[in-house]
């Protein structure tokens, strides 16, 4: 089994329990997210990805409007692949997928940071392409029309399964089929009010979504 350090162990059973209330007062369940390269989070965990919680409370529908949150200080998006989970962890297919994210830090460091679920505000999903491969893939990330970012694509869908399904152990959950799991940022840019934004990456399509003005 995976060890997690006690830190980052008690921001995640924090971070689960704020899950279990949320799909207990009707939100669905829709999947997890791996986070990296967070200063804090690797500081004790090293290059171990930590993992979040996807649920349809902060789902959009491709070209919804992210309304926004009293707390948030500093919205990015993202690009990242989308993971989806088939029976017995078998990869069902693979989308585009477009997260929304504040970087402003919480008080409290690293445990605070993973129980507000690393940084998650919002997503939206692409379709999901049965059969599809990533490799040389390119990801983007458009701005108002405009390129704001070009990258490969981030996350090896058979290691991205393997290294959520191992992280979830840790701490007692699991995959399930149909699960969709947010692979890591491929592309990150600054969002501010107004914003049309759309991912995309190469086989995969497009999703889009509009910061509120």
């Amino acid at each position: 089994m995976t060890h997690v350090d006690p830190t980052i162990a008690a921001g995640l059973a924090a971070q689960l329990a704020a899950r279990r209330a949320a799909l207990d007062a009707g939100a669905r369940r829709v999947g997890w997210k791996l986070a990296y390269d967070i200063a804090e989070i690797e500081a004790l965990a090293g290059d171990e990805p930590v993992v979040g919680h996807l649920t349809s409370a902060t789902l959009l529908a491709s070209g919804a409007t992210y309304g926004g949150a009293s707390s948030d200080r500093e919205l990015r998006v993202e690009t990242e692949l989308a993971v989806e989970v088939g029976e017995g962890g078998a990869i069902a297919g693979l989308a585009v997928a477009l997260e929304v994210v504040d970087v402003g830090r919480p008080p409290g460091g690293a445990e605070a940071l993973v129980a507000a679920n690393v940084l998650h505000r919002a997503v939206a999903f692409g379709p999901t392409h049965r059969g599809a491969t990533t490799p040389g893939s390119g990801a983007r990330l458009f701005i108002d029309g405009a390129v704001r970012e070009e990258a490969p694509v981030r996350g090896d869908p058979a290691a991205v399964v393997a290294a959520t399904a191992r992280l979830l152990e840790a701490v007692g959950e699991r995959l399930e089929p149909g699960d969709r799991i947010l692979a890591g940022s491929s592309c990150h840019v600054p969002a501010a009010p107004g914003d049309a934004v759309v991912a995309e990456i190469d086989g995969l399509g497009a999703v889009a979504a509009t910061i509120a003005a």
